[in-house]
């Protein structure tokens, strides 16, 4: 089987066409969460701390007014959307002159080899989580289950990280996984609302996972390392400043790159408290923070990053941070005392 669409695509971005959302060619669309309000709640954090930032990424504005909080929000509803006739190549949803980019693609000429043929398949993987581990557990994952409900769950074919294949185990996730398949009826969704719906799917991929360990008893909690790993910007002083944790304040030390997803899972399961450099690596641990518990972001002072805000504000948890100070091209270290002061802002992190 053979399709024209990835080449007319190619050919309408050259003649510098937009291409329009895929969302506009469903057939049906409907309401699975409706849309809440709130107010963001206040972060924790010392003076001084927010007048160091001077860049910030994956946000419009300065993390000022978020960080304050007493702001109005509106939680977005999920949606779903079916559409008819669709194709997924080489990373994209195609539907006539609409399509979805789920990945970058691979190839510079495009693909027109249609593999097979699905009945009715749900798309639950994202751009960002096709990227960023992080964004894949807490949104991906998140998303599957209202995927494997209404059709084969379906992701693209690019590589896997490492704990990947064991994360899907435990979560019982058994999607397919597609280079170039053509689909009679096919799901996608809207997920990025932080509404309740969100909220007990998340939860639940962190009651999953626990199931397959002992009852986990409460502990002060776990620093996460970066060290090298993912897009740098090494925290000079890492080591020390979780060394300091444990030997004063009783956390577990959790380097992801060189454990398996067990392992993670009993490390940070209990845990009141997790404190590491924001990024991907602090959601193995956020998916077993109690209600109560606190994420302690270090932050470059060049490249703040608020995202996980939203999953403390969404599950009565404190976002904690401290900013730290540029030391070398991409390096910055994080005040030691000003790390333990800021924890000593968190009456949960030595409830336990």
């Amino acid at each position: 089987m053979w399709t024209p669409l990835p080449a007319i695509h190619l050919a309408r971005r050259l003649a510098r066409l937009t291409p329009r959302d895929l969302r506009e060619k469903a057939d049906r669309t409907w309401e699975i969460a409706p849309a809440e309000e709130g107010l963001e709640r206040p972060a924790v954090f010392l003076p001084g701390q927010l007048e160091r930032v001077t860049g910030w990424v994956f946000a419009t504005e300065h993390p000022r007014g978020a960080m304050t909080g007493g702001r109005p929000i509106v939680h977005a509803a999920t949606r779903a959307f079916l559409l008819r006739d669709a194709v997924l190549v080489d990373g994209v949803l195609y539907k006539d002159e609409a399509c979805w980019h789920l990945q970058p693609q691979a190839r510079r000429l495009p693909h027109v080899r249609v593999e097979r043929e699905i009945a009715r398949g749900a798309v639950y993987c994202t751009a960002s989580g096709n990227k960023y581990f992080g964004n894949w557990l807490m949104d991906d994952c998140a998303t599957y289950p209202l995927a494997a409900a209404e059709g084969t769950p379906l992701t693209t074919d690019q590589p896997v990280t490492f704990h990947t294949p064991a994360y899907e185990d435990w979560l019982g996730m058994k999607p397919e996984r597609v280079h170039a398949a053509r689909i009679r009826e096919l799901l996608i969704f809207e997920d990025v609302g932080q509404n309740s719906s969100k909220h007990r799917r998340c939860r639940s991929l962190g009651e999953k996972l626990r199931a397959h360990i002992e009852a986990p008893l409460p502990h002060p909690g776990v620093f996460i390392l970066r060290g090298r790993t993912g897009m740098q910007r090494i925290l000079q002083n890492e080591v020390e400043l979780a060394e300091r944790l444990r030997d004063q304040r009783g956390f577990r030390i959790l380097d992801p790159s060189k454990v398996d997803v067990p392992t993670i899972v009993r490390t940070c399961a209990g845990a009141r408290a997790v404190v590491g450099i924001e990024g991907s690596g602090l959601m193995h641990g956020i998916m077993h923070l109690p209600i109560g518990g606190a994420v302690v972001a270090l932050e470059p002072p060049n490249r703040f990053v608020r995202v996980y805000k939203d999953l403390t504000d969404r599950d009565g948890q404190s976002f904690a941070f401290v900013v730290g100070a540029l030391a070398g091209k991409g390096d910055f270290t994080i005040d030691a005392d000003e790390l333990e002061r800021t924890l000593d802002l968190l009456p949960s992190v030595d409830a336990a």
